[in-house]
């Protein structure tokens, strides 16, 4: 697809926002009237994640900060990200005037309508976290946009502060379904979520692949340890210092800092299996010396955690799995502790 790129000043001029929510205006970045296959722009296994952080950004109105998020974002553009992060309640944070909470579910839906042209252009996935109405009452929600500027799913806040419950926010439902996309299922927590394990566990149990965090602080190493303690990639975007994009082993791919500080864009191999080193160690040798360089094999040595990864679109890491008898770490657990059940007296 011939890629119709524009420049960072005229990329700016086209997203200005006049003075009114309703008047968001769409822009032009990519031809979107033939949109690139998945197997154009990159191997299925790659996909690349941007995130923001929203430190340092100030403005008057939520027009004028969502103004400030898409020249943020024109710097990821060049990598053609698959899926975008943005923070908890972005629109509403930094900004000089205040409103009420029905005032925040009204712009919020104005809002959607900016970002869900912006994901139809750009040909990828938006998680747009903003306020919504539900039951009698607003969610702290955060809806994922598809490539073609439609809403893939909504997650609603399960653990919202003490503040945000005073201030007429509701909890979400303990139990929500994965958001599927054309990367796999997918998943998504906020902020004040960090601190139980429930909603993270939640979507790790359908499968997720991805979960999503966008929130008010950084979330520091805990963010690392809930990608490696369910086995999925976890993107953060933050109000504030730091956001990241964490690999299931709990590694940070890459993240904002002094010199990006308010965005990141990363790729991450998908065709990965975590596994317990001991015992499948034994079969380690034989995988290599019959994949050679199409595969690699990482060892955590004092963890006993190790990676088989795919680096050749013709070799697929759950073949590898079945012609060795090896199992996921997941697998793996789930049979000793059937084991052990039925064992216990």
């Amino acid at each position: 697809m011939k890629r119709n790129l524009i420049s960072r000043r005229n990329f700016i001029r086209n997203t200005t926002l006049t003075a009114g929510v309703g008047s968001l205006a769409p822009i032009g970045l990519i031809n979107s009237k033939n949109p690139a296959k998945l197997s154009d722009r990159f191997p299925a296994r790659e996909i690349w994640i941007a995130g923001v952080s929203e430190m340092g950004l100030e403005a008057e109105s939520p027009e004028m900060m969502c103004k400030k998020i898409l020249e943020t974002l024109a710097d990821a553009l060049p990598y053609q990200p698959d899926f975008i992060c943005l923070p908890e309640a972005f629109p509403f944070l930094y900004i000089s005037q205040k409103y009420t909470q029905s005032e925040k579910v009204e712009i919020s839906m104005r809002v959607l309508e900016r970002f869900s042209e912006f994901s139809k252009q750009n040909n990828c996935y938006i998680i747009c976290p903003v306020y919504t109405p539900g039951d009698g009452g607003i969610f702290n929600s955060a809806v994922i946009i598809d490539r073609k500027g439609k809403r893939a799913g909504i997650y609603n806040k399960i653990h919202p502060t003490e503040d945000e419950i005073r201030s007429g926010i509701n909890p979400g439902a303990l139990f929500q379904p994965v958001i599927q996309t054309d990367y796999g299922p997918v998943g998504i927590q906020i902020c004040f979520d960090m601190n139980w394990d429930d909603g993270w566990g939640m979507y790790r149990d359908q499968g997720a692949k991805i979960i999503f965090w966008p929130s008010a602080y950084a979330g520091g190493t805990t963010v690392n340890t809930k990608a490696w303690q369910h086995k999925c990639v976890v993107a953060s975007a933050t109000q504030k210092n730091t956001s990241k994009l964490c690999d299931i082993t709990g590694q940070t791919i890459t993240q904002t800092g002094i010199w990006n500080k308010n965005l990141y864009c990363g790729p991450v191999n998908m065709e990965k299996a975590f596994l317990a080193t001991w015992p499948y160690v034994d079969h380690f040798k034989d995988i290599q010396n019959k994949y050679g360089r199409k595969i690699r094999i990482t060892n955590f040595h004092e963890e006993e955690w190790s990676i088989i990864e795919s680096l050749s679109a013709d070799v697929s890491v759950s073949d590898i799995l079945k012609e060795f008898n090896l199992r996921t770490w997941e697998e793996h657990m789930a049979s000793a502790e059937m084991l052990q059940k039925k064992t216990r007296k």
